[in-house]
């Protein structure tokens, strides 16, 4: 892969070491600073003239921050001369805006979108979007990578007595149909009826969780109250235990200590984003490995979806 370079964002600079490492090589240097005033600033530290770029720079918490870095250096590698600029973005930031839910409302998914093509990015490689749908509104390929390869393996060395996969809410329940599938197992749904944003009330439970050890999935935790409540409602109807998967570790506002305290046995995500602290019943599984082997394909110019068949 001589004519590779991968460089990072500082979004999750340990996440792009782990990649490097599994590409057997190093990260590329560029040198990343701010005016007085907060802007960002970027110089790229050796040459990219006819190379392919990778940048890793996933757009999580502080979201305008480092989506503003991702494409200052796109910017700067486009005028650089480099022959393709690839953007592993591990989570997509501003993917929950994906269409009008009400008047007068942006879809921001679809700005975003537009801003990493003007930025001069070729391709965009992401795991489990929060719509997928969101592929759709770029005019460049989009791998859309499933983070269930790695959650699945993890389920199976688990040898839980009685599994079932559950859906936290309706629109999860594509996703949770599929790890279920992948695994041979039943599904069961959780109705709710949200308030607000970022608030929920779990109503009913579609389905019969009495001695189940169930795991719930969704594409990313982000103030956790969903998971909790649901939950504590699979608890009162006779589940065994209750394990919650999400790819994306967003954990805003109070979600750890929504997560110590309830009756959740265990919450499994992804390195996609950096956790903020630590917490007994929160364990990381790598998906650096997946992304590595993807990136490697990429440049190689192999089949990607033979990985999810």
């Amino acid at each position: 892969m001589k004519g590779f370079k991968l460089f990072t964002g500082s979004a999750h600079k340990e996440f792009s070491k782990e990649l490097a490492q599994h590409l057997d090589c190093t990260l590329s240097k560029a040198i990343l600073t701010r005016f007085s005033d907060g802007e960002i600033n970027v110089q790229i530290s050796e040459s990219v003239r006819g190379k392919d770029v990778f940048i890793v720079q996933p757009t999580c918490a502080p979201t305008n921050d480092n989506l503003m870095e991702l494409l200052i250096m796109a910017d700067a590698f486009r005028r650089s001369s480099a022959n393709s600029i690839n953007a592993v973005i591990p989570y997509f930031g501003y993917a929950r805006q994906d269409r009008k839910a009400a008047p007068r409302v942006p879809i921001t998914a679809k700005l975003v979108a537009n801003l990493i093509e003007s930025a001069g990015i070729n391709r965009v490689i992401t795991m489990d979007l929060h719509a997928g749908q969101i592929q759709g509104f770029f005019d460049i390929p989009v791998d859309n990578l499933y983070g269930a390869i790695i959650f699945r393996d993890y389920v199976r060395h688990k040898n839980l007595a009685n599994p079932i996969i559950a859906s936290p809410d309706i629109g999860g329940v594509s996703r949770a149909r599929y790890f279920a599938d992948g695994l041979g197992l039943d599904l069961v749904i959780v109705d709710k009826k949200r308030q607000r944003a970022n608030e929920s009330e779990v109503m009913n439970i579609i389905g019969d969780v009495s001695g189940k050890d169930v795991i719930l999935i969704d594409d990313m935790i982000d103030t956790a109250g969903t998971m909790c409540k649901a939950a504590a409602v699979l608890k009162e109807r006779g589940a065994a235990s209750v394990m919650a998967i999400g790819t994306h570790p967003v954990l805003s506002g109070q979600a750890y200590e929504r997560i110590n305290n309830s009756v959740l046995d265990s919450v499994i995500v992804s390195n996609s984003i950096p956790l903020k602290q630590d917490s007994s019943k929160i364990k990381v599984l790598s998906v650096a490995p997946l992304f590595a082997e993807v990136v490697r394909r990429i440049y190689h110019n192999e089949s990607v979806n033979s990985l999810f068949i």
